[in-house]
């Protein structure tokens, strides 16, 4: 009886035969418009610098009339109350919106308004991602001094693009979609 020809050897050279899918797929999300990214930007940076803001102004009005009265005991509690629910505030929020990127891939605004960061495979974006892939390089491009302003403008205009992708899109392989 003669044995069957040996089946010829995988060729370690070759080319990966596995299909690979690089961008989103369209039918499963929809892109979130320039509008409605700009708008969360402006309602995260309001969520957290409007108390703020306010406790500041207050503190601003009623320090200076403590002052004249010459109660320094009073002027030191009011100080530190201020500063302690200032500091609670934001603690708080800071929580909460890394509590929801964990979990829905959106910040407090971006729940509002109905949008949510992902993959651009479409898969769940992860919090290490989000922070250390999106928002650590662009907080170190624009802390640059002389140029970090250049970084924090191109990574605004990118979003002109076709794709809608700011530039720490690219970086942590993200895409915001409507949620």
């Amino acid at each position: 009886m003669q044995q069957p020809p040996p089946l010829p050897a995988a060729n370690p050279y070759a080319a990966p035969s596995a299909r690979v899918q690089d961008v989103h797929d369209a039918a499963n999300h929809e892109l979130a418009d320039r509008g409605t990214r700009l708008g969360a930007a402006i309602l995260d940076g309001l969520v957290i610098g409007g108390p703020i803001m306010l406790v500041a102004i207050g503190a601003a009005i009623a320090l200076p009339a403590m002052q004249r009265s010459g109660d320094q005991a009073a002027m030191g509690a009011v100080a530190g109350l201020v500063a302690l629910v200032v500091l609670a505030g934001l603690l708080g929020v800071i929580v909460l919106n890394l509590v929801w990127l964990h979990r829905h891939g959106q910040t407090i605004a971006k729940r509002w308004l109905g949008i949510r960061i992902v993959r651009t495979d479409g898969g769940h974006c992860s919090l290490l991602r989000i922070v250390f892939a999106r928002s650590v390089p662009m907080i170190v491009l624009r802390a640059i001094p002389m140029l970090g302003w250049l970084f924090a403008l191109i990574d605004a205009l990118l979003i002109f693009r076709e794709d809608y992708r700011c530039l720490h899109d690219h970086f942590a392989d993200t895409i915001v979609v409507k949620a």
